[in-house]
């Protein structure tokens, strides 16, 4: 009932955008990141695991390429709005893994002092609006953020990642509505991962391809290979091209899927092992390193230099969490506020 996975993509041609607008440096950093997003949320399995932390985590194990194609071209005064299965979104946008961690833990040391979880991280100095564990919750408010883009007449733009399952929420609909209507610099980026929590999308979603909806509201859906980081990128430049020259909004779907269960209490009965496995055969991440050792952009020996690079980030980011403050009661209403009183 799910789509079926391509053949593994051949090796880029250096001709084409995405390598040649970006240096090695770049594109180094860009394999150091999606490796971080794996790293990161492997450890974070491990600690929940152990009982170090608690509360649920979304994981998007296998969708590395979505996040950091899409954001790796991104400043700090682009803003971007998450998901609940936002630590990739987040790592990204150049969020620094102890710092997560931390919020993991609870520790005030944490982006959100330890009060927003997995589910609610944000970093206004990186132009990270925020994970959102509504449904659909970040897409106005990234079309709001774009509007505020448009309104002081800046040449940044609003990105806005969200699930398949959001596709079939109204605030989706009404959030590309306006964006066209107002032709704002926003870029909406739908990680189709098949699977609604345990029901796939084609059992809940009468089109087969979410980016066929952006015709109903007059702008371009472009559908790419969501596990190929070339191609999200080469689709979200274009789309930050068009944002930025004020023709209005632009939707990508990538197709990608996750290889681990909804959250930390799915136990995958509706996914045979067999699908599972075949799409770990498209990890986008030794797919990415294969193609810069072909290319000739990295060597073996680099390629190995940032795995151990990124290890002692994580294992050094795991131990500075640990070793955070934790809150003070008194401190409990700190951050909380009511509108038209006083918490």
């Amino acid at each position: 009932m799910t789509s079926k996975p391509k053949a593994a993509a051949k090796p880029a041609d250096n001709a084409r955008p995405f390598y040649a607008k970006h240096s090695k440096e770049q594109l180094k950093q860009a394999l150091r990141r999606m490796w971080l997003i794996r790293r990161f949320e492997e450890m974070a399995e491990e600690s929940y695991i152990r009982g170090l932390t608690h509360g649920t985590m979304h994981l998007a194990v296998g969708q590395e390429a979505s996040a950091v194609g899409i954001c790796m071209d991104l400043t700090d005064k682009d803003y971007m709005t998450s998901t609940h299965r936002g630590h990739g979104h987040c790592i990204g946008k150049g969020a620094e893994v102890k710092f997560m961690f931390a919020e993991f833990f609870g520790k005030e040391e944490g982006y959100c002092r330890g009060r927003g979880g997995s589910m609610h991280i944000a970093d206004v100095a990186t132009g990270n609006l925020g994970a959102n564990g509504i449904v659909g919750g970040g897409l106005p408010l990234a079309t709001g953020a774009a509007l505020a883009i448009k309104q002081r007449k800046g040449k940044d733009v609003a990105v806005c990642f969200f699930g398949d399952g959001a596709n079939n929420e109204g605030a989706f609909h009404e959030s590309l509505n306006i964006a066209a209507v107002w032709k704002l610099p926003v870029v909406y980026v739908c990680e189709n991962n098949q699977y609604g929590m345990s029901v796939s999308t084609a059992r809940s979603t009468a089109v087969k391809d979410v980016a066929t909806r952006a015709i109903g509201y007059n702008m371009p859906g472009v559908i790419v290979d969501g596990n190929n980081i070339a191609d999200v990128n080469e689709a979200m430049m274009a789309a930050v091209a068009r944002a930025q020259a004020g023709e209005g909004p632009s939707l990508i779907e990538c197709k990608t899927y996750r290889t681990k269960g909804h959250s930390r209490s799915d136990r995958n009965r509706y996914r045979s092992k067999e699908e599972i496995e075949e799409w770990k055969l498209k990890d986008p991440i030794p797919m990415f390193e294969s193609e810069l050792k072909a290319h000739g952009v990295l060597t073996d020996a680099e390629v190995q230099a940032v795995r151990e690079a990124v290890e002692k980030e994580v294992q050094d980011g795991f131990a500075f969490a640990q070793a955070g403050t934790a809150p003070s009661p008194e401190t409990v209403l700190r951050d909380v506020y009511t509108v038209g009183g006083v918490a």
